[in-house]
């Protein structure tokens, strides 16, 4: 699940995807085809809350659907935006592309449909290619990645599948010009999207239309 604002160079006015399920509920709020979990009002929401979903969709051109589902419970969506902040700010030897890289991959392995759309596009975005996240999700040891970006997936996917990471696979980011920190940084994300996964099954989560062109066609700048 994304809750990254796309680069104003990506902007698009598109319609929402729309399925062939519209979920409701006596609790109150927005009934959507997007979510299980009834949608809160805007002006329902705390307010810093609903700064955070205002700034998102001023420099997006739309509100993803994340935000929308997990207001649900507003205080869980502070948590997780905190958290996110602070796990994909620039730091390290990390890019925005290969956190990107690694929530695709990992989204794929776990069978996200939001996250495997929406990242993947963002991906698209800060990598400058438009074919490789599709090659991460169809397969991460097929796609056209180097011995560094390997070295990464494959860290992320231990973290991922709860498995034992072994000295072997620290030292072989260090190889890579990696450090310690970035080797955190890996698990940190990985992890922090098994929770986003997870979420959005819970939910039945679906990503808005406009990821699925974003990084894939030329936009037009506007006026």
């Amino acid at each position: 699940m994304t809750v990254s604002c796309p680069p104003r160079h990506v902007q698009r006015t598109v319609s929402v995807h729309t399925t062939s399920v519209r979920y409701s509920d006596e609790t109150g709020g927005r009934t959507t085809d997007y979510s299980r979990f009834p949608v809160p009002e805007m002006e329902d929401l705390p307010q810093d809350v609903r700064d955070r979903m205002t700034e998102v969709e001023e420099k997006s051109g739309f509100m993803p659907n994340v935000f929308n589902a997990l207001s649900y419970r507003p205080d869980d969506l502070r948590c997780f935006l905190n958290y996110y902040d602070v796990v994909m700010a620039d730091r390290g030897n990390l890019t925005k592309a290969d956190k990107e890289m690694i929530i695709v991959a990992t989204s794929s392995d776990n069978s996200c449909l939001y996250c495997i759309i929406a990242h993947g596009a963002l991906h698209r975005i800060y990598s400058r290619n438009s074919q490789l996240a599709d090659q991460l999700a169809a397969n991460w040891k097929t796609a056209d990645i180097d011995a560094r970006q390997y070295a990464i997936i494959d860290f992320a996917m231990d973290v991922c599948h709860c498995r034992p990471l072994s000295e072997e696979k620290f030292e072989n980011l260090y190889k890579h010009g990696l450090t310690k920190d970035d080797a955190w940084d890996i698990g940190a994300v990985a992890a922090l999207f098994a929770l986003s996964n997870r979420m959005a099954y819970l939910t039945n989560m679906k990503p808005n239309k406009e990821f699925y062109l974003m990084g894939r066609v030329k936009q037009e700048k506007k006026e």
